[in-house]
């Protein structure tokens, strides 16, 4: 398979505070892989880094086999990323269809209409609260909204980070069966860091583990599913 992301030995800083520790990761075109680890691993910290924002103090990133790793955030988006990020971070004063739009800044606006409608099959509850500000939308709403945001983009690759996090079970369930249907239906390349261990796993291709800042484990799904390690430390009483 292609590699259309790879990280190699990469280590990031927040001051003197070492958070990623020399991480090696593959995503491969047209797969869902997650990152799993408990809070203060340096998942969000990995996330941000890929984007440019803290920059990797050293190692390397590779994107679509061109090394981004000192290129600033804007010129990576623009290279076909997008990040729907913790806590979702959409515009609370902003309307549903504004906020969408944000997503789209600088396409056509018919290109934008048309993922517009995509986005709307995927969750119609968008559709119905169009109008309606942001900030007025339920926690899983908003996070339907910031997986749309991202998706207007039309991102080769999306990353999505903790998109479960707060969320009632039935609606996990129907985000994580978006994300299934869109990479089933248009071979859409994920990236999914998830404190939810039990839901990533039975969703993603492959999966890392990721302790401290460092990779300690990677595999299949499956496979890492059924290690005992995994679920002694992850997934009791999870599911």
């Amino acid at each position: 398979m292609t590699a259309l992301l790879r990280l190699h030995g990469v280590t990031a800083f927040y001051g003197a505070i070492q958070a990623l520790k020399g991480v090696d990761l593959e995503v491969n075109q047209g797969e869902i892989v997650t990152l799993i680890g408990s809070n203060g691993a340096g998942k969000s910290t990995l996330m941000m880094t890929i984007c440019g924002n803290p920059r990797a103090r050293s190692g390397e990133i590779h994107y679509d086999g061109s090394d981004i790793t000192q290129l600033p955030t804007f010129e990576i988006m623009r290279r076909g990323l997008a990040q729907s990020p913790e806590g979702r971070r959409i515009f609370p004063r902003m309307s549903v269809h504004e906020n969408l739009l944000m997503g789209a800044y600088g396409r056509a606006p018919g290109e934008a209409a048309e993922d517009m409608e995509r986005i709307f099959a995927l969750f119609p509850r968008l559709k119905e609260r169009l109008a309606q500000r942001g900030g007025t939308l339920s926690g899983g709403e908003q996070q339907m909204l910031a997986i749309g945001r991202a998706l207007m983009s039309r991102p080769r690759l999306l990353l999505l980070d903790e998109p479960s996090l707060g969320l009632a079970p039935l609606v996990v369930r129907q985000i994580f069966g978006a994300i299934r249907e869109l990479n089933r239906a248009t071979g859409l390349t994920v990236l999914l860091v998830e404190q939810n261990a039990f839901q990533a796993l039975r969703l993603a291709h492959r999966g890392y583990v990721l302790v401290n800042g460092a990779i300690t484990m990677a595999g299949t799904g499956p496979a890492l599913l059924a290690r005992p390690e995994i679920r002694a430390a992850y997934l009791e009483g999870a599911h």
